[in-house]
């Protein structure tokens, strides 16, 4: 038997007025989907632990079949390992975006979180310029892709209480901007940050073009390395992950799955979807679980972008499901599809809300369920209260 769990991040959404009352999952067209909803078993899934954050690290974890309030120390460390970055004991890791900020009066604006998504090309330029005047015995920059870069600092520093930028895209940050400016190193550093990035040749290039520049520094989901059981001693089994984002890659190390990195996967629309299929397809000779994960929804509801999430939906439903469900067409399987979270377009932000989990198996001759959405989840299906849950039902 094979598993596969199939992750469209942030797909879980909010009726929304412009879609006549329906959800973008609902509005989206998904004969991949649907046609395994009928056939399978739809449940609600307590992806994120009462009283913890609504993020893709912890809501990951818990598809992994991990309970995130016993093995979650932070989001950065688990980027650092998927980056080769071993932290020491004395180490902590942060999570370091390139974010486009913007004045207006006294007001600091979150203008982009992801400053326009800005090329890894481009990012590597300005996280090497950042690291030739910033990095030292104490402090040092690692670059990652398009926005998404760590920074790792040796010694105890007190909490800052940091918050991911893009529940703020397009508010006033001068509170969370202050938590930076109350305290040393960090003052200096996003200071210094900002006047480096304001004089690169990169930004003066994408002002020329009309595009959102790299101008300053975000820190956040600072934590410690992570004490986490592997995937084999957890439930005896062997598994592999592919996805663009390196915090998904890091909790696969821990978990001592492989990490399958896809040419030209970027974690957003125009990512390599037909590589991550056939990528999926490859990994199952060699594992017995094979967890994909596809950020573009996510992105689409932190913009605010209706069409382009549905469009994220419709494209994995019909280039990572169907080829997938073609691949494996004599084969005894069990499938997994969910979002990790919900990511209104409404909010650009995540919330903590039981996301709709659908669950095949290959062997069953059910047919006659409903469509698989967020209102028929939790309308229909059985709500499972953790990752250990989930587990339970699809081993």
């Amino acid at each position: 038997m094979k598993y596969f769990i199939l992750v469209c991040d942030g797909m879980g959404d909010e009726p929304l007025a412009e879609l006549n009352g329906r959800t973008p999952m609902e509005a989206a067209h998904t004969p991949a989907m649907d046609g395994l909803a009928a056939a399978g078993e739809l449940f609600t899934l307590a992806t994120v632990p009462q009283g913890m954050a609504p993020g893709s690290d912890v809501a990951n974890l818990s598809l992994l079949g991990y309970r995130p309030e016993r093995f979650y120390s932070g989001r950065a460390p688990l980027e650092a390992a998927s980056m080769n970055v071993h932290l020491a004991a004395d180490e902590t890791a942060f999570r370091c975006n390139l974010v486009t900020l913007t004045e207006e009066d006294e007001r600091l604006i979150m203008t982009d979180y992801s400053a326009g998504h800005v090329s890894t090309p481009e990012a590597g330029e300005l996280i090497a310029a950042l690291g030739a005047e910033l990095n030292s015995s104490a402090i040092h920059s690692y670059p990652g892709v398009s926005y998404r870069h760590l920074l790792v600092t040796r010694g105890e520093y007190p909490a800052l209480g940091t918050t991911p930028p893009h529940d703020h895209t397009g508010h006033e940050i001068n509170e969370y901007w202050q938590r930076y400016q109350a305290q040393e190193p960090f003052a200096g550093l996003v200071n210094r940050a900002r006047e480096i990035l304001s004089r690169q040749e990169v930004n003066r290039l994408r002002l020329a073009a009309g595009k959102n520049p790299a101008n300053a520094i975000w820190l956040w989901g600072e934590g410690k390395a992570p004490e986490m059981a592997r995937l084999s001693s957890h439930y005896g089994i062997s598994g592999a992950l592919i996805s663009a984002v390196d915090l998904l890659k890091g909790i696969a190390i821990y978990a001592g799955m492989e990490v399958i990195t896809v040419p030209g996967a970027t974690g957003y629309l125009d990512t390599n979807y037909q590589g991550k299929a056939q990528a999926a397809i490859e990994a199952a000779g060699r594992h017995d679980l094979v967890f994909v994960h596809v950020e573009a929804a996510d992105e689409a509801g932190h913009q605010g972008l209706v069409a382009e999430k549905i469009q994220a939906i419709e494209d994995f439903d019909q280039k990572i499901v169907r080829p997938l469900l073609a691949a494996l067409k004599d084969t005894e399987f069990r499938m997994a599809i969910t979002p990790d979270h919900y990511t209104p377009v409404s909010l650009r932000s995540h919330i903590a809300k039981a996301v709709p989990l659908l669950i095949y198996d290959s062997r069953t001759s059910m047919s006659g369920g409903p469509a698989y959405s967020e209102q028929n989840a939790h309308r229909h299906g059985r709500h499972l209260a953790n990752g250990e849950e989930f587990f339970d039902i699809l081993l």
